[in-house]
């Protein structure tokens, strides 16, 4: 494993932003892969098993997207943490470096810097099927030859090209590997010489001298220095003139003149329109007025699909649990061990997993839509409405990364240099509708909206779910411009992005970002749901002593001088004794606060236990009315749409009550997930409990205008 060298056998992946980095993760790997986050930070990792071609395992891990060693974000941070210090643990034994063949000029810089660095080094030259498409190509060998790195041309989207790949870091990995020569990047100052030769004197660690350059550049901000070699550097740094920011941008702009000259010599004549196709559709997708219209019609067509082609599944998803909480009872027998598992476990579970095809839906198409660099194109389109109200175009990407979940969402922010944007942009992202908001949408929008289409094309509900996910992003707008009043900095904002070409989205792809995602919405609601469903059927089914025996004799003898039959005898029954349990007392203690808002005490208990996950509300109900219920066939949707308030003999769940629900899901924060993702984000509590207030207060207000006023209205 260690390789004939004693080497720790890690490989880095390592790119600029948008260069297919990742796709060839997904080949290079293929399901061996897990998830993390890099030691300290919440930045996340993802790492993989790759088989060399004599056998070898080693781990490769996928980078984040970086433009140069001089961070200006966590993301970039975290790669120069790693490559900067060669005495620290994840110091790779080889970069595999992916660069756009279209953008080679653009991405050659951070190459430059790592290959000064002395860490063996492969440009893999990515998306070279796109680049000869528009007529750009290069002589490979002879950009090895000009870089100084080995070069093979793959295509991370189909995995071309990966076994030359594997063959060449198999020969790096094994030492065979000789560097060679080229031009100088870039020339220094006889001052900065002799400062690099000091530096290089006084740490026996530093080999190379661009490695003495990143020490002095970023001497105070380098954590694995001892604090008695950051004393003795700023003496040194103290005897030499040094402008750190003068020697950046001369260097920056040296490499450049380096990489354009070597690029125009080893290109081949182009033969085609370069981007012509790109160019053309951007001219609509990125107009000022057709490009908002397109975004929203998109959105409309994503939530339409959402709720038209999931039916079918939902509907098997509902059976199969049906039967099996039926199988379970038939061959357990009546008993503690069979409701457990059949009403407990099994109804909170399944009422969650029923929505599992809405949101392997939802997933899929957001995933064609960055595939084929269209998302790229919103975060450019939304720049400049991002920024009236004190956000950033890179915001975009946290905001609809929302929708699948906040918590990575809330990570992503790390990739906007601004602080107080990077700030406002956590602050308000959880009120974005995240999947797990999903269920609970899902659940109340089937019980309030009525079936049919608006002039025959899109359904009511979805145009319902639509306006629910505009309502977070109104809210979130709304935060952000009240937070940017609040909130003073000097610091300037800006964006920095490249535009990726359009291309066909690569099915495997699209097929691991959904299976990761749903399989860990699954994994991780799943074990929270299971935990609650058994502590919420145990509060249901049990009681103070006596307080059961006298709720079943209440309830025979109401039956009894109402004339009740027996299946309403048993119905009957099963409603006072939930009532009369633990949960029930839990709820009806609730109940005095949310009653305002339209609430009973069932609902209570879920409001409760959904603060651990918004979509535990949906197994909570299930949960409650599986226990209150005789009939174990009926869904949970119809078990709640048949329930009347026994105060006025009307529906519980009409169109005032759904909908206070549903607004007050809507704005609250309900996931302490997300909260302790805040809290480390931000460095403290200060700013989640602000969040907390602040959002489970607009839901409660939101919440209470719209029941008491539907309910003055009449409805």
């Amino acid at each position: 494993m260690g390789g004939v060298h004693g080497l720790k056998g890690r490989i880095a992946l390592i790119g600029n932003p948008n260069s297919g980095k990742s796709s060839l993760f997904n080949h290079l790997t293929g399901l061996r892969q897990k998830t993390g986050n890099f030691p300290g930070v919440t930045v996340e990792r993802r790492s993989g098993a790759l088989r060399l071609p004599d056998g070898q395992h080693l781990q490769v891990v996928d980078f984040p997207g970086t433009y140069s060693l001089y961070p200006t974000s966590l993301d970039e941070r975290v790669v120069f943490d790693v490559l900067s210090n060669p005495r620290g643990a994840d110091y790779p034994d080889l970069v595999i470096y992916v660069a756009d063949a279209l953008r080679l000029d653009q991405h050659l810089l951070l190459l430059s810097q790592i290959r000064d660095l002395g860490i063996p080094v492969i440009l893999a030259l990515n998306l070279i099927d796109a680049a000869a498409s528009s007529g750009v190509r290069y002589d490979a060998r002879s950009l090895a030859t000009r870089l100084g790195v080995p070069t093979i041309e793959v295509n991370g989207r189909t995995g071309e090209g990966t076994g030359l790949l594997l063959q060449q870091v198999e020969q790096l990995y094994n030492g065979v590997w000789t560097e060679q020569p080229q031009g100088a990047p870039f020339m220094m100052s006889p001052e900065v010489q002799d400062l690099i030769r000091d530096i290089r004197a006084e740490l026996h660690w530093v080999t190379r001298d661009f490695q003495a350059l990143i020490v002095a550049h970023h001497l105070e901000e380098l954590t694995y220095l001892q604090p008695d070699e950051v004393e003795r550097l700023r003496t040194i740094q103290q005897r030499h003139p040094f402008r750190s920011l003068t020697v950046q941008v001369e260097e920056i702009m040296q490499r450049f003149r380096h990489i354009d000259q070597i690029v125009r010599e080893v290109r081949i004549p182009e033969t085609g329109d370069r981007n012509a196709l790109t160019s053309r559709v951007d001219r609509i997708f990125t107009h000022v007025v057709w490009g908002p219209i397109i975004f929203v019609v998109f959105l409309l067509f994503i939530f339409q699909a959402v709720f038209s082609w999931s039916t079918l599944p939902m509907e098997w998803i509902e059976r199969i649990f049906s039967e099996l909480g039926g199988g379970i009872k038939y061959a357990l027998g009546e008993g503690w061990l069979s409701s457990l598992l059949a009403d407990g476990v099994l109804a909170g579970l399944g009422g969650v997993l029923v929505f599992i095809p809405q949101i392997v839906l939802l997933f899929f198409l957001i995933a064609l839509l960055e595939e084929s660099g269209y998302m790229a194109r919103a975060v450019y389109l939304f720049d400049r409405l991002m920024r009236k109200v004190g956000l950033n175009g890179r915001s975009i990407v946290a905001l609809v990364s929302g929708t699948a979940c906040a918590i990575p969402a809330v990570m992503s922010t790390r990739t906007i240099t601004n602080q107080k944007e990077r700030l406002i942009t956590i602050l308000v992202t959880p009120f974005i509708s995240c999947s797990a908001r999903l269920p609970v949408y899902a659940l109340l929008v089937g019980l309030m909206v009525p079936a049919g289409k608006v002039m025959g094309l899109v359904s009511y509900q979805a145009m319902t779910f639509m306006g629910l996910y505009i309502l977070g992003a109104g809210a979130a707008m709304a935060g952000a411009w009240v937070f940017n009043r609040m909130l003073k900095t000097a610091e300037p904002g800006y964006l920095l992005m490249e535009l990726p070409d359009y291309q066909v989205p690569h099915w495997r792809n699209v097929v691991f970002t959904v299976w990761s995602k749903v399989a860990s919405f699954v994994r991780e609601a799943g074990k929270i749901i299971i935990m609650i469903s058994i502590v919420l059927w145990f509060l249901a089914s049990y009681s103070l002593p006596g307080r059961m025996t006298q709720a079943t004799e209440t309830a025979r003898a109401e039956a009894t001088a109402n004339g009740l039959d027996e299946a309403d005898t048993e119905a009957l029954i099963a409603a006072y004794r939930i009532e009369n349990s633990y949960a029930g007392m839990l709820g009806k203690g609730l109940e005095p606060v949310i009653r305002p808002l339209g609430f009973d005490w069932k609902i209570g208990i879920a409001l409760v236990t959904s603060f651990a996950a918004r979509e535990v509300f949906v197994g909570t109900m299930a949960t409650i009315y599986s226990i209150g219920s005789v009939d174990d066939e009926t869904s949970i949707r119809q078990k709640m749409g048949a329930e009347l308030n026994p105060a006025t003999g009307q529906k519980r769940y009409n169109l005032p009550v759904a909908l206070s629900l549903l607004l007050f899901y809507v704005f609250a924060m309900q996931c302490m997930s997300t909260i302790a993702v805040v809290k480390k984000e931000t460095g403290g509590w200060k700013w989640p409990l602000i969040q907390l207030a602040v959002m489970t207060g607009l839901a409660y207000v939101v919440s209470l205008i719209a029941y008491q006023g539907l309910t003055a209205m009449g409805y």
